[in-house]
């Protein structure tokens, strides 16, 4: 499940792809945490146009990368979300703590 990275608008810009299901979260986890720690941000953005499916782990990696961010006082931000990831987060209220555009 690679993660590619650009900088786009004064933020980091990581976009996911594959599935972010229970097989893939933990490495994902590890791999974002290690960007972070390594760039160390004012603002992440995580770019999900290339995620093909999306389970509640996907959540878990969303809030570990937050929990992460407001250590640093930075921000997060997830874009580009297909509409299966959408339904999986509006339905476990994730908007009310991360910006999803």
């Amino acid at each position: 499940m690679p993660i590619t990275v650009t900088h786009r608008d004064g933020a980091v810009v990581a976009a996911l792809s594959g599935e972010i299901d229970h097989h893939g979260a933990r490495a994902m986890m590890n791999e974002l945490g290690e960007l972070i720690a390594a760039r160390l941000p004012r603002h992440l953005a995580l770019d999900l146009s290339g995620v093909t499916f999306m389970d509640s782990s996907g959540i878990a990696v969303l809030l570990r990368a937050l929990r992460e961010m407001d250590r640093l006082g930075g921000s997060l931000r997830v874009t580009n979300i297909p509409a299966q990831a959408r339904r999986v987060l509006d339905a476990a209220g994730v908007g009310r703590l991360i910006t999803l555009d």
